[in-house]
């Protein structure tokens, strides 16, 4: 059996389409239809994302399987609704006000959002698990103030959805964080220019920089199990040349952050360094 009938196979297996399984891999219907007809064959880079996307091993598709260890993967790190009770014990115990409203207005504002799928699971994360994951990372980590937790809960809100930033439910402090947290494409196709204009604005402002280190932080921390080859390496690539910088920064002008930043620092790096390590040795 070749490998296209191989992946028919598996892809059946998990009631998947076509259109499907090439959404998955960034690719078209056409290229998966061509795999699986034996017309082309998928690249060895690819071979790693098909197989994780229909819950299979390399060695399987290609008729040389091996010992896959039998892991559970987990589809979020933590309870959506266990993060959010916690914050909302914290913001009431030490008189956040403004993280208290940020927390039921940041849930109202992402209801019925999903967080990108893992690979190997079908399973719909809330999306609020993200920005709740990273305010309790925060928080453990020493960082109590009340406009940085605010800020990190209301992060992606005017990103993702209709809401706009008159209508947040905080101070201007945290408003304006916020705003600069946001992405936009501003009509320019250089990437480059864009990101260097997006990062240089953030770098400035103390409530933002915090937030963008530590949302980085936790993105990366799930990234492998989400991202495509592709994407996980021009991702690294960003994170070292345009948000590394911040904590540097952010260590020389921020002094009260300089303990959370050891950590996020750390975390991060070596969480970089052995993503670099897995991609390196698939090509090895």
């Amino acid at each position: 059996m070749h490998i296209g009938e191989q992946i028919r196979k598996y892809r059946k297996k998990q009631k998947m389409t076509q259109e499907t399984l090439a959404e998955k891999l960034y690719v078209t219907p056409q290229a998966v239809s061509q795999w699986e007809r034996g017309v082309t064959m998928p690249g060895t880079d690819k071979l790693n994302e098909i197989a994780a996307a229909l819950h299979t091993t390399v060695g399987i598709l290609t008729g040389t399987p091996g010992t896959a260890p039998d892991w559970t993967m987990l589809d979020s790190l933590f309870s959506a609704e266990h993060m959010y009770s916690r914050m909302t014990v914290f913001t009431e115990a030490e008189h956040l006000t403004e993280t208290q409203k940020a927390l039921w207005f940041m849930r109202e504002a992402h209801e019925g959002q999903t967080r990108k799928p893992a690979f190997f699971s079908d399973v719909k994360v809330p999306y609020i698990a993200h920005p709740l994951l990273m305010a309790c990372h925060a928080h453990a980590l020493g960082i109590r103030e009340d406009a940085v937790l605010a800020a990190i809960l209301l992060h992606d809100v005017l990103e993702d959805t209709d809401v706009k930033a008159k209508d947040l439910p905080c101070s201007e402090e945290v408003k304006n964080a916020v705003e600069l947290l946001t992405w936009r494409e501003e009509g320019s196709p250089d990437r480059a220019a864009m990101n260097k204009r997006y990062y240089d604005r953030i770098v400035e402002n103390r409530i933002a920089c915090i937030v963008k280190i530590i949302d980085r932080c936790n993105n990366i921390s799930t990234m492998a199990s989400a991202y495509s080859r592709r994407k996980l390496i021009k991702y690294i690539r960003e994170t070292e040349t345009c948000v590394m910088p911040l904590i540097e920064k952010a260590r020389k002008t921020f002094p009260q952050y300089v303990d959370a930043l050891f950590v996020l620092k750390y975390h991060m790096r070596s969480i970089l360094e052995s993503l670099k390590a897995m991609v390196l040795r698939e090509n090895a």
